[in-house]
Parts: structure tokens; C-alpha cells; sequence
């Protein structure tokens, strides 16, 4: 049996169960399911657990969203709220809306 090919890497950059944090998670699983329908996996790093991998990816405030695959990398800060901000950021071009 064939899995479907993760055509999107995401890493979700947080510190803690806050409810900006929550919020950015609960936002970026929705947007994933509605545009990306399973070929995507989201990585979530809390940085208040492993604060050593902040340095990587560069992160200076949280939460932040960082597009691994595929490249460029792109980076999203904030709740994720935005919905055409964080389409446009992912570069997602979604074929059931204009």
C-alpha cells in the first residue's frame, strides 16, 4: 500500500500552551486539511522545551511557521489568523477558490 507523498514540510515554532500558540496550531490544521488534503506533515517544536533549536531556522519570535519543502523556505510569524496572508506565505494555490 502506497502513502501519499508529503509535498509539504512544515515546522510550527511555539513556546508553551498559550492560547496564541493554540490558536496558530488549531489555524494551520485547518488551512492544511482544506487546501492540502493529507500531503502535508506539520512538525511542532516547543521552544520552551528545546530552546536549542531556535537558532536552525532562525526564529526570533513565536509562533512561527517555517516552510521546509518545498524550497525557498518561508517563514510566517504570528497566530496564523490571516488566512490569505498565511496562503499567499505557504504559496498555496487553492483550486476550489480564486
Amino acid at each position: 500500500m502506497k502513502t501519499k507523498e508529503c509535498k509539504y514540510e512544515l515546522r510550527l515554532y511555539i513556546a508553551g500552551k498559550t492560547a496564541k500558540s493554540q490558536t496558530a496550531l488549531a489555524n494551520l490544521h485547518k488551512y492544511c486539511e482544506e487546501y492540502l488534503e493529507g500531503e502535508y506533515k506539520i512538525e511542532v517544536i516547543d521552544l520552551l522545551v528545546k530552546p536549542q533549536l531556535a537558532e536552525g531556522d532562525q526564529i526570533f519570535a513565536v509562533p512561527t511557521l517555517v516552510r521546509k519543502v518545498p524550497e525557498p523556505i518561508r517563514k510566517i510569524i504570528g497566530d496564523l489568523s490571516n488566512e490569505e496572508k498565511v496562503l499567499v506565505g505557504l504559496n498555496i494555490r487553492p483550486a476550489n477558490k480564486k
